[in-house]
């Protein structure tokens, strides 16, 4: 089945893959049980560079990677870790080396057996400098990391080794209270070496890739749409609603309304947060949205001119009228930021540090931001210009203008040009720190306020957009890793934001709910602060009701 169905895909255009998938079940009507294809239908909010988890950085890929592939620990639901990979693990008394028990009967798509060398294997891959990993520093707490991946140290001296086939062992640099939820995070997740040395980058690509999750890829077309089928030889296949789930790459807002009105959409990753009233009325049932670890900031280049001045980068943070975005903008719900690390972060129970002008008024504010800029040397006759860019998708193209306003109110001298981005090509720009203010955005990969504040240590590359380097910070965030108490811990990242706050290499903008359209028919969708929400948990109402009613009593 599985032949045939890739030879219909690559041959089938756009509209031809919706008409094989409503022949499938999948085409808009209620799926049903028996044998017919349950198709599960995400649209996504950005085009699909890579699928590989040491080369991704996106979190619209994750929505993907992460169905097909499943780490040491997993996510439930809600989100909360539970065993993946490895059945149990425990912990030396020092907190630096961590050992898991792998389930013995785990095999890899094509049937090979996933062991520790799988592990291995992936751990000093992605610290591999040929690899050039976007997100190998959320990793460097793991022994030599960073030297492994600078190529001061040979991949054989990183903190990891299979005690036997079934046995692996982690050593760290320093403790990690998060380290089982890091270990849900795509960047730790196997990949198999049989394949990926044999077929090089095109492991991934439909016709090489085997995977260790729920779903296959099955069918990719850069732009268009990518589709996985069911995994066999996954230990959960028989408890999953869903044969496939079709991606649709969609960043149009009005195309995903329209392919939700037309039957062609299940899930959408995000909506147009301006007409969220309207899309309740039109879609009952569909609007979902929670408070998230999710904080949208802008960065100030700090490497180039004028933003190495810190006079420059407070005056532009100081102007941003956030209330008025977040009240006349914004998604309802949304809330100012005047704080990088979002409130409902775990282990930071402190006063949480806010720029000095939180509490001040938007006359003070714009009054102190010309008076910064002209003693930067800034006038008519010396005019501040500057290019902020946005990106394409989500409330940020209507942001931007209200932005463009907020710095011209300093003084008519002040003048941004505001230049809208494709997502993916906006964050490529960001990674190689092509820009001189930019939009962005962190959803957390783990519940801990280092995985925020690392962003802005000199030693992360790629995500430090700006390239902030502050030796004082740095040593903070290096005093808090090597600190075990939780509650001295988070006084010491308290520190070191409020340090780093008050020096302006990002403005935070506003703290944002999760926001997706999801088909009210759909069962096992729990919403989550990390807004993760992986296919295996979900059913259509009919389907999981046919299921029950199927079931024995000792089932």
């Amino acid at each position: 089945m599985m032949n045939s169905f890739k030879r219909t895909l690559f041959a089938a255009g756009s509209a031809g893959l919706l008409l094989t998938l409503a022949a499938c079940g999948g085409g808009g009507g209620s799926s049903k049980g028996g044998d017919e294809a349950q198709v599960l239908r995400r649209g996504i909010s950005a085009k699909v560079d890579t699928l590989d988890p040491h080369r991704s950085s996106a979190q619209w890929e994750n929505i993907i990677i992460g169905d097909m592939f499943i780490g040491l620990t997993t996510a439930a639901a809600d989100n909360e870790v539970i065993p993946g990979m490895a059945e149990s693990w425990e912990t030396s008394e020092d907190g630096l080396t961590w050992t898991f028990k792998l389930k013995e009967d785990a095999v890899w798509s094509d049937g090979e057996p996933l062991t520790a060398e799988d592990f291995v294997y992936a751990f000093r891959r992605i610290q591999d400098p040929a690899i050039a990993s976007q997100y190998s520093s959320l990793l460097y707490i793991v022994k030599n990391a960073a030297e492994v991946n600078s190529g001061d140290l040979p991949p054989e001296e990183l903190g990891v080794r299979a005690v036997d086939e079934h046995t692996f062992e982690i050593t760290l640099e320093e403790p990690a209270p998060y380290l089982l939820g890091l270990l849900t995070h795509y960047t730790t997740y196997p990949v198999p070496k049989h394949i990926v040395e044999q077929y090089g980058e095109a492991w991934i690509q439909p016709e090489n890739i085997e995977v260790n999750g729920p779903y296959k890829l099955a069918y990719w077309r850069t732009g268009d749409q990518l589709v996985t089928e069911k995994n066999p030889l996954w230990e959960g296949a028989d408890e999953l609603c869903f044969d496939r789930v079709a991606y649709f790459e969609i960043e149009d807002a009005a195309a995903v309304e329209r392919r939700i009105e037309s039957g062609e959409l299940d899930i959408n990753n995000g909506f147009d947060g301006g007409r969220t009233q309207e899309l309740e009325k039109r879609f009952p049932g569909w609007v979902r949205t929670t408070p998230g670890l999710i904080t949208t900031y802008w960065t100030l280049n700090s490497s180039q001119e004028p933003f190495t001045d810190v006079r420059v980068r407070k005056a532009l943070a100081m102007a941003l009228d956030r209330e008025f975005i977040v009240d006349k903008v914004l998604t309802p719900g949304y809330v100012p930021a005047y704080s990088f690390v979002p409130p409902k972060m775990s282990n930071y129970n402190v006063e949480r540090p806010e720029v000095s002008f939180a509490d001040m008024s938007r006359e003070e504010r714009l009054a102190e931001a010309k008076s910064l800029l002209e003693e930067a040397g800034y006038g008519p006759d010396n005019p501040l210009k500057f290019e902020f860019i946005h990106r394409s998708t989500d409330d940020n193209p209507k942001v931007a203008p209200v932005a463009q306003a907020n710095w011209n109110e300093i003084a008519p001298w002040v003048n941004a040009e505001i230049l809208r981005q494709d997502t993916k090509v906006l964050y490529a720009r960001l990674r190689q720190s092509d820009f001189e203010v930019a939009d962005g955005a962190w959803v957390a990969d783990f519940d801990d306020p280092i995985n925020f504040l690392y962003l802005l240590d000199s030693t992360t590359g790629q995500q430090n957009y700006g390239r902030y380097n502050n030796p004082e910070y740095d040593a903070l965030l290096q005093q808090a890793s090597r600190e075990r108490d939780l509650q001295a811990r988070a006084e010491i990242f308290a520190e070191a934001e409020k340090l780093m706050l008050e020096d302006y290499p990002i403005t935070p903008m506003w703290v944002q709910v999760t926001k997706n359209l999801v088909d009210p028919t759909l069962t096992g969708w729990e919403e989550n602060a990390q807004d993760q929400h992986r296919s295996r948990w979900l059913c259509r109402a009919e389907a999981a009701d046919a299921s029950t009613a199927d079931a024995s009593p000792e089932e």
